[in-house]
Formats: C-alpha cells, structure tokens, sequence
C-alpha cells in the first residue's frame, strides 16, 4: 500500500512557502552567495542523528542551511557561463514531475509522461527546422546530448566500413577522425572522451571562432577513413556561428557524419530574425543542445536529435525479456544512455505550451536584444572596448591590458549588483556576458550597466 496523500501535506506546503520567498527575493537580492561551501556544509553536515524527525521540519532545515550559499542565478542580473533561469510553467512541471515519479523509460509503462514528451519532441524538430523524422532523445545536458550525438555518429561510421562495434568493441577498430573547430566547447573534447575516441584533428578558426570551410575541407581531402565532423552553432565568447551549410555539404562529400553543437544558439533557429545564422543546419546528421539555456526550462533537460534513428538506437538502446515493447516511435530508453530516469521533457513540453511559436521566437529575439543593449552600454564606458560582433546572446569587454580587466571584473562581482563572469579569449583576458534569462528586462540592463561602470571607475 502506497503512502497516504497526506503524509506529503506538510513537506510540500513548507518547500512552497520557501521556494516562492527565494523566487521572491530575487530581484532584489545580491547575485553571490553569502557563505561559501565550508560554512554551508558546518551547517548541514556531522554526524547523521539517531532518529527520524519531522519531515516539514527537514525543509526548514534544508532551506535554513542552503540558502546562503545560492547564487542568484535566476536573476535578471545574472549573465555568468550561459546559464538561463526557468520560466513559470516549467518549474510548475517540473515540480508535477518530481510528485508523479514516473520512471520514463517505456511507452507501455508511464504512457501519460512519455507521451508528454514525444508531444516536446514534435515541437521541438518543428521550431528548430530539423528533419521531422528523426529521432528526440531528453538527456541530462549539453555535455551528454553531445555525448550521445557522437555516440550514434561513432555507430554509424564504423558500421560504414563493416566494423561490427557491438560485437567487437574498439580495440582494432579503423581509427575514426573526428574534426573540431579551433574554437569548439570543451564538452566535444568531454564526449570523445567518454566515447574512446581520443583527441580530435582540429581546424583552424577565424577571429570570431569560426571553423574555416577552406580549411576544413583541406582537412577532409585525402584520407578517406570513418570521419565526424563536429560544428558550432553558437560560439562560448563570440555566439558566432560555423557556416553550417557549406561545412554540412563539404563533409558528406567526404561521407562524414556532421554534428552541431548547439548548446544555446540552435533556438536561432526558431526566431525568423535570426534564422539565417544557422542557415544549412538541416543537413547536419546529429544536434545537441541544452533546454536550460536558451529556452529556460530547470536543470537536467539536454535535448539530442538524430536524423537516423537507427544509428541511435543502436548505440543507446538494451533489450531484454523484462522490459515491455509496444509499437509506436520507440521507447525512450532507446534514444538515451539510461533505463531509469524522470520525465525531464516534460517541462519542456510546458515550458513550449506557454509560450506558443511566437513566444519561442520573441524569447531567441529578446535575449538577442538584451546583449546588444548591454554591450552598447558598455561600450559607452570610458575605457572598455567590446572585442566580439554581437551577433547573438554573447558579449566580451576589455578595459585596456589583462591586470585591467581582470581589476575590473573582480570589482562587478565584489558589488553583487550583476553576475558576468569573466574568462579568456583570442590571447586576452575579458568580461564574458552570457544573456540567457528570460525575464531579463530594461532595469535589468540598466543597473547591470551602471554596475560595470562603477566596475571601471
């Protein structure tokens, strides 16, 4: 016999009282956290106690202990690493998620949130211009939907030139050449990795961090061995994006497989102001990205799609006498690493709902609209110097030598006012914007820009 409903009651009335108050805060709230992890964990840690208390009374403690060690990261002021926040349907999903508790691995056993989820996907290859053939797969993030893009793209190359993978694993295998942009995310280099492939052949980029198409067809000319292509649709310091089409057409002349990392800028795709900056990305073979950035659904939500779902399925799907098919497009544990998980499409299912094509395309064309006004805000600053094209959500400062900018960025992020993280690139330290939050919004801006303006002065 389940738990009775109301045992849950107190726990779940307390969790929301706390959560709308920090939800609540966060406009006006400092963007660092108060206390570092050591003060939190002397707080919440020692020794396990004997006995069991009240379960209301362990949301107290959590929310008591945690609290001042959250950074603000769903504030409209936050512009650290591309991180987005969570729109208002889809942290209601993802609560409704959590109390459903389904494990979304077969059609035949949780139907209700798998069908949730096939409905996202649906949706998804539609805004995003992708063949609405393929297959949709809901992965932790940007790091494993890339991860499994590469994993169906290692299947089908090796397959290509009668490798028996399943079979034979990869010792002896042909070599499979995976070719990088000089400028890719280091969670390409993190997937093949995991997937045994070793370092990739990079080629070169421009001053903007795109893969050259001269050069990379260079690369692809000559051997023809198993190859991937990994591009970019959304540079980390720039947003600028890989001629996607030219590299797509260039690779399958060489009969390579082409992957797109679009971790935040493949939503370009749903906004018609900003499509053209993907142009051609229909013709790639696997896409990755992450629903947390730019569409701003909670964390755990990577998104992969594969133009062939059986290279896919073979290399994420098990079999086995336990686990109950029933027809129809798959089941989810074909199209991920895992058996187990939660119905983590499901807030993206909401988060699509609520806003409709239109909202999509005006959230891609809003944060695009929030970089450039923050970046001409401080490009009117005595002193700073805005080093990207500010094509999309991403915008990098200088302050006149390294020792400057770094002096700087400490300065913003001492004031709490805004969260902009700093980084390196092209050889110079910068201010790296990173606009990803949905309610981001003109004060926003404005404060955020008096803060790097005290920053600098």
């Amino acid at each position: 016999m389940s738990a009775p409903g109301h045992l849950y009651d107190a726990a779940l009335e307390r969790a929301s009282t706390r959560a709308r108050e920090w939800l609540a805060a966060l406009p006006d709230r400092p963007i660092p956290p108060r206390q570092d992890a050591d003060g939190v964990l002397a707080s919440l840690g020692g020794p396990l106690p004997d006995g069991p208390i009240d379960p209301a009374d362990v949301i107290d403690l959590l929310a008591d202990g945690v609290e001042p060690g959250l950074m603000a990261m769903g504030s409209g002021r936050f512009f650290g690493w591309v991180i987005g926040g969570t729109l208002p349907a889809a942290l209601g999903a993802d609560w409704l998620t959590s109390a459903w508790d389904q494990n979304n691995g077969m059609r035949f056993a949780t139907p209700g949130t798998v069908a949730a989820e096939e409905a996202a996907a649906t949706w998804v290859l539609d805004l995003l211009g992708l063949p609405d053939t393929a297959d949709v797969g809901f992965v932790t993030g940007g790091t494993m939907a890339n991860f499994t893009g590469l994993a169906a793209a290692r299947q089908q190359v090796l397959e290509n030139v009668g490798w028996d993978l399943d079979r034979l694993g990869l010792s002896g295998a042909p070599r499979v050449r995976v070719l990088v942009g000089a400028e890719r995310h280091i969670t390409i280099d993190l997937a093949l990795r995991y997937l045994g492939l070793g370092e990739p052949q990079v080629v070169p980029a421009d001053d903007q961090g795109r893969i050259s198409a001269d050069a990379l067809g260079a690369a692809l000319d000559g051997a023809e061995v198993p190859t991937i292509v990994c591009l970019q649709a959304g540079n980390l310091h720039s947003g600028a994006f890989d001629p996607l089409g030219a590299a797509c057409d260039l690779a399958h002349e060489h009969g390579a497989w082409v992957h797109v990392d679009g971790a935040f800028g493949l939503w370009a795709a749903a906004s018609p102001h900003l499509r053209h900056l993907v142009d051609g990305h229909d013709g790639a073979d696997s896409w990755a990205t992450d629903a947390h950035k730019t569409l701003n659904v909670p964390y755990d939500c990577g998104i992969v799609v594969v133009a062939h779902p059986d290279a896919l399925r073979k290399a994420m799907g098990a079999q086995s006498s336990y686990l109950v098919r029933t027809e129809g497009p798959g089941d989810p544990l074909e199209k991920v690493p895992e058996l187990s998980r939660r119905a983590r499409g499901v807030p993206v299912w909401a988060a699509l709902r609520s806003l409709g094509r239109s909202g999509v395309s005006d959230l891609v064309d809003l944060l695009a609209h929030n970089a450039g006004a923050l970046a001409k805000g401080i490009a009117d600053i005595d002193g700073a110097e805005i080093v990207n094209d500010v094509v999309f959500t991403q915008v990098c400062a200088t302050f006149g030598d390294d020792s400057r900018t770094r002096e700087v960025t400490a300065r913003l992020l001492a004031d709490g006012t805004a969260w902009m993280s700093g980084s390196r690139w092209r050889d110079r330290d910068v201010l790296r914007v990173s606009v990803s939050n949905w309610s981001t919004d003109d004060n926003d801006v404005a404060a955020s820009v008096d803060a790097v303006r005290r920053a600098a002065t």
